[in-house]
C-alpha cells in the first residue's frame, strides 16, 4: 500500500511559489486586457452600426463557443505561421485569455449597458455631453457597478482557465506542479497541493461575489 508523504512538497514551495506569481501576473494582465476589450465589444454590440453589431456579434460567439484550449494551442502554434513572427508562450496566453475574457466580458457589459436608463442617456445630450465624456464620466461607471459581481466570477474562472497555457510550456503553477510531480514521482502530494493552492485563491473571490451582489442590489434600490 503507498504511503503519502505531503511534507515532500516544502522542498520545491520557491518553485510552486514562483509558479503562482506567473499564474497571478498572467491572470490580471488578461483581466485587464480582457474587460477594456470586452466594454468596447458591449458598446460595438449595442451600436446602432449593423456591421460592428455583426462583427462584435460574431467575434463573442466564436470565443464562447470554442474551447478556451485550442485557442490556445492555435494561437502559440498557427499565428506565427500566418503572420511570420514569433510568439512566446507568455505572449501566446496572454493574446488567447485576453480573447477569451474578451468575450465572456463583453456580455456582462451588454447587460449592465442596457440597465443604463434611457433618460439618462437623454440628459447627457440634452447638456451637450460629447459621446466619450458620456461614455467614460456616466455610462461606463455605472455599467463597471452593476457588471462587478458577474465581472468578479469571470475572473474567476479566467484565473482556473490559466492553468491550461502549461500545455504550451509556460512556467505556472500547473506547469511547475506537473514538473515536479513527475520528477519525484509523488503525484497525489503534488497535485493536491496545487489544487489546494488554487482553491485557497479561487474561493474568498466566489464568496466575494455573493457579499458584493448584496451591496450593490442595495445600493440600487436607495
Amino acid at each position: 500500500m503507498m504511503t503519502f508523504n505531503f511534507a515532500i512538497v516544502l522542498r520545491f514551495q520557491e518553485a510552486l511559489l514562483l509558479g503562482l506569481w506567473t499564474t497571478l501576473k498572467l491572470t490580471l494582465i488578461c483581466i485587464v486586457l480582457g474587460c477594456v476589450l470586452g466594454f468596447i465589444l458591449a458598446l460595438a454590440r449595442t451600436s446602432k452600426s449593423a456591421i460592428l453589431r455583426g462583427v462584435s456579434s460574431v467575434y463573442v460567439e466564436f470565443f464562447r463557443g470554442t474551447p478556451v484550449l485550442v485557442q490556445l494551442f492555435w494561437i502559440f502554434f498557427c499565428l506565427p505561421l500566418v503572420l511570420g513572427v514569433e510568439l512566446s508562450n507568455m505572449a501566446s496566453g496572454i493574446i488567447a485569455l485576453t480573447l477569451y475574457m474578451g468575450a465572456i466580458s463583453s456580455e456582462t457589459f451588454r447587460a449592465s449597458l442596457k440597465s443604463v436608463g434611457r433618460e439618462q442617456l437623454d440628459a447627457c445630450v440634452a447638456l451637450g455631453l460629447s459621446p466619450w465624456v458620456r461614455t467614460t464620466s456616466v455610462v461606463l461607471p455605472q455599467a463597471v457597478l452593476r457588471a462587478a459581481p458577474t465581472l468578479l466570477s469571470n475572473c474567476v474562472s479566467l484565473f482556473k482557465e490559466s492553468a491550461l497555457v502549461s500545455a504550451v510550456g509556460m512556467a505556472d503553477l500547473m506547469f511547475v506542479g506537473q514538473n515536479i510531480s513527475n520528477n519525484t514521482a509523488r503525484p497525489v502530494e503534488v497535485l493536491t497541493i496545487v489544487a489546494l493552492i488554487y482553491f485557497v485563491i479561487a474561493f474568498p473571490l466566489t464568496r466575494a461575489v455573493t457579499v458584493i451582489e448584496q451591496r450593490i442590489l442595495k445600493r440600487l434600490a436607495v
